[in-house]
């Protein structure tokens, strides 16, 4: 942002020659507003973004939560991950069987509630998404 606070000058000029009542440029480093107040170009405060609400996956089934397969070592996500629709998040297991529970959406794994091989109900929060 400090190239582009070194530009705000030169960004000013170009749109007090233009018809366009706000000017708002994002980049890596932050938000830049430029509006119009009267005849002047002003740096026009920058609205914050709402965060998007944590979307809890929820177990589809009653069993026993799983963070790993039992055939592997390494959990199947670790908070912080970035997910893919799809994606495993956890296995419930139910008897012998082993049943996915998937990511609905992009997102990022914010949080996981159950610890690993606890029993849960139908509905239990499992796993925190932070949706993309």
């Amino acid at each position: 942002m400090q190239d582009t606070a070194l530009r705000i000058p030169q960004l000013a000029a170009w749109l007090s020659g233009t018809d366009i009542g706000l000017l708002e440029l994002r980049t890596p480093e932050g938000t830049l507003r430029l509006g119009r107040l009267g005849d002047s170009i002003v740096e026009l405060p920058v609205e914050e973004a709402e965060e998007p609400e944590l979307l809890p996956i929820h177990a589809p089934s009653l069993g026993v939560f799983l963070h790993t397969h039992p055939l592997a070592a390494a959990p199947l996500v670790r908070i912080g991950q970035r997910v893919e629709v799809g994606q495993t998040l956890g296995l419930l297991k139910i008897g012998p069987l082993l049943l996915s529970v998937t990511a609905p959406q992009p997102g990022i794994v914010e949080n996981i509630p159950v610890d690993d091989g606890a029993t849960v109900g139908y509905g239990t929060p499992l796993v925190d998404l932070h949706p993309l």
